[in-house]
């Protein structure tokens, strides 16, 4: 590694290293000027001292050329001495020396105190070591900068040099007090000492320091509070102080830094209400991260109109969050793990990529959470009173399908085998405030932090390691996944019990060579169930080295099907060894396994199934029988008799109070005409409003189809799936009492008028479109009876007060009364979203839902009808429409006129390209709806497949297909058009591929 930073000997050679160029008024001297002697012997003796072998001592190196280059991790190599030849008679003196990122592996050269006119010296990135020599307190430097060494010892003799105006020694090892003669510096500017073992209080006399614009004192061991006297610094633009040691509360002398734009703290101790910040009215950057504050968070704030980063977060801030919308440049938010409750702002919901929101481990109200977990905002624990085991509301849609027993991850790294066991790959590159959701979200991560003082990028949160590895399972070592601040990795839906956790860790960035590579020290905690395992984990002081493998293993009680393991930055070690913005939490693989053997998988699946298909049969049965007694399947007595005490996990209505509820079936209640009946608005006693689906006699749903969607709904709860409140059976009459859909179906904004009351933006189209791919994964893969709806459209979909969307209309659920197996089915559904080998052949899957719902896709974003658009005469429909778009390569042709320019062309162009994958030919190339929603999250790329849109643009080929529907159904193309519009739904075993026949 050192052979890459050092710079080549034969251009050293060849420019001599050392010189440069001559300053001052006076050119013509500048060029003819040299160095008296004695300055030559001092560089010639500085060079010796700093290990700098290629010195030559013949050279003018007050006329040679000055030569810069960049190094390979981006700062600049600075090999340069600089003259002024101002001075009369030609006569030339050193102003200037810049070593910088050379690896200069020497010690602080003494002779420096030779050169009476040097004001300038930067020896930063090497790898100096020793001591500052006690010759340095002579000399008149004004800036001096040796960052980024192994150098140590006390700093005592800095506070001679009262000329200084910049002095930085961060990443070093400095250590004892800093040294009451700093307060000498009196014109100092600047003043960084960060990355050190410094210790004791701040001595009072830096109050002599007027002129002080930048102090940062960040990652070093001082004691006692936080001074009064740093209102004396009214000059200070940036203040750094975090894990510097010093404790609370923040004095209020604070709020006199009118000139500040940066602060950067966290204390100790005791805590404090905020601070009154309100004068700093430039402020660019706050950091008031693990301050032990109370309170609320006050709305002045909102009058930092330069503000582009808040961070807040482990504090014990509560209340409502203000609102913030008008920063325009605020574009970071870190309000992490505090107390915060009331309802999550729209502002903040509403806001795009470009902004990074964490509101995670907060109290939110869990009614104000979006239905789905946004790219750019991490929810990671924000509500109220739920299950720990469930971590967030987005996650509420999402139960475990059975118990886990283990977890292995490869972080940041592609899938791969040890031995026997498999792990899995985590490769999305995370970012600033992420929930990351993998495995069909038994297991992801929550990623909070960016990098102080770089412009941050989604690559900086995986580390790649470039050399060669020696150790054991190398694989795991070759990524890991690095966190600016608060990395949490969980799994869920585990098993109850004890598991042995295993941390694999291996220094990957930082080098142990003769180089600035290695000086860095990243310093981190670990987490585990919320309890500290790991204090200040250095993990090359624990492997002995660079590139080796270090192993912790702990004991984790799971007693909530949840499993968490926290790494977390607290401010301490290096930030800019190799380069800045170099710290924080690096882990390599993660390994979860049960001290407990699981029980046997295939025995468990066995009494499942028989479980759950005893049950279901027991309940129709039951209710079968029931009806049957009572006369509606051939009994004598009344169904409403015998329906009071039989338990259909729903509410009993009379047909009096649906009478009531509906004012005796109103016109004016009437919501629509289905397939099976009237649908009308009804309000109860209590004042819940609700939907009652009124079947028809002419209905071809009879009192089975009846019971079927009772039993059917009746178990389903998913927050996309409209609710089953209850049924009434009384008089002949059969009626479903349903949740109230304020916005009606998705039909009406969609294709109805602009002018209408119900508007459909961008945001809330994306939502939509992905609340109804949750719903459908849930019923395909998620909800004890695996259901296929087949009649997936947008009047299907229904809209509730926020537009958030549900999935309804279950009415004919097919019960398999001859018990035959057969591929076909009768073909219910809708021309237009029926999937094609389920519209000619009755071939039915839950694929055939897949196929819907692309068409529904399309639909959002074109806000035009599958069937009724067609552009020209050479399209047959939107489908059609959209694969020629598709091979034209312009999709975001397809978007809505009405949405202007005001919509996301990335998420456009994404769910397009998912409705194509959707309606692919083939059954088999269509993606399950889980990957569908992971699609749309733009937590998985989408493979885009282009299609031959001549199935659907040749008019013969068209008219054949529709000629052979027709034949199937046994009735005219007019008819199929008014009648096949039933809803109808088919629960299949979750094993099987197949539909029952009706």
């Amino acid at each position: 590694m050192a052979s890459q930073t050092r710079i080549p000997n034969t251009s050293l050679s060849f420019l001599m290293l050392m010189v440069l160029m001559c300053m001052g008024a006076k050119k013509v001297g500048a060029q003819a000027g040299r160095l008296p002697d004695d300055e030559v012997d001092a560089l010639q003796e500085i060079a010796a001292q700093l290990g700098k072998k290629d010195w030559n001592r013949s050279v003018n190196h007050c006329n040679a050329a000055s030569w810069r280059t960049p190094n390979s991790v981006g700062a600049p190599y600075n090999n340069t001495v600089n003259c002024n030849c101002s001075y009369p008679d030609g006569v030339c003196h050193v102003v200037q020396i810049f070593f910088k990122a050379q690896d200069l592996d020497g010690t602080l050269p003494p002779a420096v105190v030779k050169l009476p006119y040097l004001k300038q010296i930067d020896l930063n990135r090497n790898y100096l070591s020793g001591t500052i020599p006690r010759e340095w307190a002579y000399t008149k430097l004004e800036f001096l900068s040796i960052s980024a060494n192994n150098l140590s010892g006390r700093i005592d003799y800095l506070g001679n040099i009262t000329t200084l105006q910049t002095l930085s020694i961060e990443s070093n090892l400095f250590s004892g007090p800093i040294p009451p003669e700093l307060g000498n510096l009196v014109d100092l500017e600047t003043l960084t000492l960060n990355a050190n073992n410094l210790t004791g209080e701040l001595p009072t006399t830096l109050t002599n320091l007027t002129k002080l614009k930048n102090l940062r004192i960040s990652s070093n061991n001082f004691a006692g509070r936080m001074p009064e006297f740093f209102g004396s610094w009214k000059q200070l633009q940036a203040l750094e102080i975090q894990a510097s040691g010093i404790e609370g509360p923040i004095p209020s002398s604070l709020s006199v830094l009118s000139n500040l734009t940066e602060l950067i703290s966290d204390l100790r101790g005791e805590g404090s209400l905020f601070p009154p910040l309100q004068n700093m009215g430039g402020m660019k950057h706050l950091m008031l991260r693990s301050c032990n504050i109370s309170g609320k968070i006050p709305p002045y704030i909102s009058n930092m109109t330069h503000l582009n980063k808040l961070d807040l977060s482990f504090n014990r801030l509560e209340g409502n969050i203000p609102d913030f919308g008008g920063l325009t440049k605020l574009d970071t938010i870190y309000l992490t793990a505090n107390l915060l409750n009331g309802p999550i702002p729209e502002w903040i919901k509403g806001r795009d990529y470009r902004y990074q929101i964490d509101v995670s481990y907060n109290n939110f109200s869990a009614s104000s959470a979006p239905n789905t977990c946004p790219v750019n905002i991490n929810l990671f624990r924000s509500f109220y009173g739920l299950d720990k085991s469930i971590l967030t509301e987005c996650l509420r849609n999402n139960p475990c399908s059975k118990d886990q027993y283990s977890l292995h991850i490869n972080c940041g790294g592609n899938v791969t085998s040890i031995g026997r066991i498999k792990y899995e790959a985590d490769l999305d590159p995370g970012g600033a405030a992420k929930l990351v959701l993998m495995n069909d979200d038994t297991w992801g991560f929550s990623s909070t932090g960016d990098f102080l003082n770089v412009d941050t990028s989604s690559k900086d949160y995986i580390a790649e390691n470039v050399s060669m590895l020696r150790m054991n399972d190398f694989e795991l070592y070759k990524n890991a996944r690095l966190s600016p601040l608060s990395l949490t990795y969980y799994a869920r839906c585990l098993a109850k019990g004890n598991y042995t956790v295993k941390l694999h860790f291996a220094e990957i960035i930082l080098r142990n060579n003769r180089s600035f590579y290695s000086v860095g020290r990243r310093i981190f905690d670990v987490y585990i169930q919320d309890k500290l395992v790991l204090k200040d984990f250095d993990i090359e002081k624990e492997a002995g080295g660079v590139d080796k493998p270090v192993i912790r293993n702990f004991t984790a009680v799971v007693t909530n099907k949840t499993l968490e393991i926290r790494f977390y930055w607290a401010g301490k070690g290096t930030q800019d060894v190799p380069r800045r913005g170099t710290y924080g939490p690096l882990i390599s693989a993660i390994t979860i396994d049960s001290d407990f053997h699981p029980p046997d998988d295939r025995k468990r699946k066995i009494f499942l199934a028989l479980g759950t298909v005893l049950l279901v049969s027991t309940l129709v049965f039951t209710i079968l029988g029931i009806l049957r007694w009572k006369g509606y399947l051939g009994g004598r007595t009344s169904r409403e008799h015998d329906l009071q005490g039989l338990d259909l996990q729903t509410g009993f209505f009379t047909f009096r109070q649906i009478k009531a509820a509906t004012n005796n079936f109103d016109a004016a209640n009437k919501l629509g005409e289905g397939g099976f009946g009237a649908v009308y608005r009804g309000t109860l006693l209590e004042g819940t409003t609700i939907a009652v689906k009124q079947l028809s006699s002419k209905s071809k749903q009879g009192n089975r189809e009846f019971v079927n969607e009772i039993g059917m709904i009746s178990g389903l709860q998913h927050p996309n799936v409209v609710r089953l409140y209850g049924c009434c059976i009384e008089r002949n009459q059969l009626l479903l009492v349903y949740e109230y859909m304020e916005n009606n179906s998705l039909a009406h904004p969609l294709f109805g008028p602009e002018e209408g009351p119900v508007k459909l933006d961008w945001h809330t189209r994306q939502k939509i479109c992905v609340g109804i791919a949750r719903g459908l994964a849930f019923l395909h893969e998620e909800s004890p009876l695996k259901i296929v709806h087949r009649d997936i459209k947008t009047t299907n979909v229904l809209l509730d007060r926020d537009l958030n969307p549900k999935i309804s209309d279950f009415g004919l659920a097919k019960l398999d009364e001859e018990e035959n197996t057969h591929i076909s089915t009768r073909v219910a559904g809708t021309i237009g979203y029926m999937a094609p080998e389920y519209a000619l052949w009755g071939y039915l899957t839950y694929k055939a839902d897949v196929y819907s719902f692309g068409i529904v896709a399309l639909e959002i974003v074109a806000g035009k009808n599958n069937m009724k658009f067609r552009p020209t005469d050479d399209f047959v429909c939107l489908l059609d429409w959209a694969l020629v778009l598709q091979q034209k390569g312009n999709l975001l042709e397809l978007v809505d006129p009405r949405l202007g320019s005001n919509f996301s062309k990335e998420e456009a162009a994404r769910m397009v390209k998912v409705a194509l994958l959707c309606t692919n030919p083939s059954p088999a190339l269509r993606p399950t709806m889980s990957a569908v929603v992971s699609m749309l999250e733009g937590r998985t790329a989408v493979h885009e497949l282009i299609m031959d849109p001549s199935i659907y643009g040749d008019e013969s080929r068209f008219k054949a297909l529709r000629d052979q529907f027709d034949q199937i159904l046994g009735r005219s193309s007019s008819d199929v058009q008014s009648h096949v519009h039933s809803t109808d739904v088919t629960w299949i075993d979750s094993s099987a591929t197949r539909s029952s026949q009706s």
